[in-house]
């Protein structure tokens, strides 16, 4: 964590899981100042007083802006005197983004521009932006507008200095007990003697802590090119498995309902689309997936193609090393606020 040493970091959309698992990181690092940038007072207020609470000392280092992706002129002001960005606001909510898709046209693709522009003029050092596995090959709103996000990040990368600005994303998949996401609705469940929705049970979906989708922001942040898009070889598990250890660990006997596949959901999702495996850079733990770096010369689209394209496999959620319930049981078990509700519904950790 050396290269943070003194520096000054900007999370936008900072109050979210993300912002708190990075500030929870950094909380004993020697860096200079973590700036939280995000609409919402109240949970900027709830934010500061945790960071109090939990961390003291560093408390101090934490520094809350109110303001906008949406609003240049709030991200500007934000930005000044900024060495690295970590670019997590965006509208993530599947449903809403269906009824409501200008609005996330204005936060994911406009809002990600803006940080980019202030970013580079300002002469960030390196901007990472947070995608997910939905835009790949999307069929939703969200997933769209993240896939739109992507090309954005890639366009400006291929036209930016990277000596000067590094810009590059990560994709990850579902992000266990992160706000909004299917864990802490079930144990909500739970406590209220309901049992718990399911969707389709046989429905995959990748799995990983926050835990790991900061290491993989941080892996990019070291070891990444400008335009790169980062992907995790997440495991992935079905929704019944996911269900069953939920249970398991909360209220064996709690029944499941199922509701059947929701508004622009899937039935699997995609890390790694078949064309870009075809040019990814295998890195161990993760895939490394190369801008396309072509220019406007549109005669070699007519002219020259690539015949083993075609035998590549996409990575998804079907495909990927799935988990069983114990594997599931035993991954969120790691996660400190799962230990917490455990301890306060009075569940099993077996």
């Amino acid at each position: 964590m050396s290269v943070f040493k003194n520096k000054t970091l900007l999370i936008t959309g900072g109050t979210g899981s993300f912002g708190n698992a990075v500030v929870k990181k950094f909380s004993e690092s020697d860096i200079g100042e973590v700036r939280i940038f995000s609409r919402d007072e109240k949970k900027q207020e709830d934010m500061r007083r945790a960071v109090i609470a939990e961390y003291p000392e560093f408390s101090d280092k934490v520094k809350f802006y109110i303001g906008d992706v949406r609003d240049r002129s709030s991200v500007e002001y934000a930005m000044y005197g900024v060495d690295y960005v970590f670019h997590a606001a965006a509208l993530k909510q599947v449903p809403s983004c269906e009824f409501f898709p200008i609005e996330a046209v204005k936060t994911n693709i406009l809002g990600t521009e803006n940080v980019i522009d202030a970013a580079v003029r300002e002469k960030v050092k390196t901007v990472i932006c947070l995608s997910t596995d939905k835009a790949a090959y999307p069929v939703n709103a969200m997933g769209t507008s993240k896939a739109m996000m992507e090309k954005v990040v890639i366009a400006r990368a291929r036209n930016t200095d990277p000596e000067t600005t590094k810009i590059c994303c990560t994709r990850y998949g579902n992000v266990l007990y992160s706000r909004g996401s299917v864990v802490p609705l079930w144990i909500d469940q739970i406590k209220a003697g309901k049992p718990v929705t399911v969707t389709a049970p046989e429905m995959t979906r990748f799995v990983m802590t926050l835990e790991e989708a900061v290491r993989l922001v941080l892996f990019a942040f070291t070891d990444a090119e400008s335009g790169d898009i980062m992907v995790q070889k997440a495991p992935a598990c079905t929704i019944a498995t996911l269900s069953r250890a939920v249970r398991e660990i909360f209220s064996p006997e709690t029944k499941e309902k199922i509701i059947g596949i929701r508004h622009g959901e899937k039935m699997y999702e995609t890390l790694l689309t078949n064309e870009e495996s075809a040019g990814a850079i295998d890195m161990g733990e993760f895939y490394r997936v190369p801008a396309d770096r072509r220019t406007l010369n549109y005669e070699k689209y007519f002219s020259a193609g690539d015949t083993e394209r075609n035998l590549k496999a996409e990575f998804n959620s079907d495909n990927a090393r799935l988990l069983c319930a114990e594997q599931v049981k035993e991954k969120l078990l790691t996660i400190p606020e799962i230990r917490a509700e455990l301890g306060n519904i009075g569940g099993t950790a077996k």
